[in-house]
């Protein structure tokens, strides 16, 4: 028996514990299963952070409900995971796929048995959620086009470092490009893929000053990418940028902005806070209160000197 089979049986068998556990005390509480990617980033680890908020604020708040936090490695692992979850017998499945081909048939499973079902941050490959909640993503590379092209008074040389290559991704590039595309004298001189992750931004970085001569402005998309790529640039004994920006909320960007970092003067957000409503709303759908539209979307906003200490920084994650 292969060792990832001995393991998901150990894991069905202790699932099984669980529900026989809960069945002895007494009346069984209606169950929510969180399932999230574990925390291989800072943004989400901010939804590790708020999902396990979630499951201690909701459940103090109300207590005929049980909720359970399933956090995985990858999405073989977060398939097995939501299979074990419907043995518990869970009435509703708050999930943020690693990749949402891969999960939608374990997602069509979980629906066909009367599961209700909401989807966080990315579609699925079939719209078979009862809700989508979703962070603003062309709304969030508009608001970086906009900030950029403020900084740089509509002129100037920007490098952009793109994501893991995905609908988010695209939404976001593709805004982005379209309010840049309204200033002639900014110029997109570089575009390279970051995968999100602190490394590669600074990977990339290097590259970057290597390639140009004079870089103006630097859109990393992903807080944790430009720490990587600050880095680079400190490195480098380079003063020609003028301003770098990432996006998504993380604490030490947002310290940067109180510091009144020159080159950090702000940040866009896309909180992983969205993981703590869409359980707020699977509640709402047990209870029979569904919203009227099928998707709530989370607004993408500038964080700045005037807002950051007050409004941001105390309720950051990551």
């Amino acid at each position: 028996m292969k060792i990832k089979s001995i393991a998901k049986f150990a894991l069905i068998a202790m699932a099984s514990a669980v529900a026989f556990v809960g069945c002895s005390n007494g009346p069984k509480k209606p169950t929510i299963a969180i399932s999230i990617p574990s925390a291989d980033h800072g943004w989400t680890g901010g939804v590790v952070f708020w999902a396990n908020k979630a499951k201690a604020e909701l459940e103090a708040k109300y207590p005929n409900y049980n909720i359970v936090v399933s956090a995985t490695a990858n999405s073989s692992d977060q398939f097995s995971s939501i299979e074990i979850l419907m043995v518990q017998d869970i009435k509703a499945l708050v999930i943020l796929p690693h990749e949402p081909a891969p999960l939608t048939p374990v997602c069509q499973i979980a629906k066909n048995k009367g599961i209700k079902l909401v989807v966080v941050d990315r579609n699925l490959a079939k719209p078979i959620e009862d809700l989508a909640v979703v962070g603003d993503n062309p709304g969030f590379g508009r608001v970086a086009g906009e900030q950029i092209a403020k900084a740089l008074n509509g002129k100037g040389k920007v490098a952009i470092m793109q994501g893991v290559l995905c609908q988010v991704n695209t939404d976001r590039v593709n805004a982005f490009k379209e309010v840049i595309a309204q200033y002639p004298e900014i110029e997109i001189i570089e575009e390279g893929i970051s995968d999100w992750n602190t490394e590669k931004g600074l990977k990339l970085m290097e590259n970057y000053l290597q390639m140009h001569q004079q870089i103006d402005a630097v859109w990393t998309g992903d807080d944790d990418v430009l720490l990587g790529a600050l880095k680079a640039y400190d490195e480098s004994g380079r003063s020609d940028v003028k301003t770098m920006l990432g996006g998504g909320g993380s604490k030490l960007i947002i310290k940067r902005i109180i510091d009144k970092d020159p080159l950090v003067t702000q940040t866009v957000t896309y909180p992983p806070k969205m993981i703590y409503h869409a359980a707020e709303e699977a509640i709402k759908l047990l209870e029979g209160n569904a919203p009227a539209e099928k998707k709530v979307v989370i607004p993408a906003e500038v964080v700045d000197a005037s807002n950051a200490e007050a409004n941001y920084y105390p309720e950051s994650a990551y």
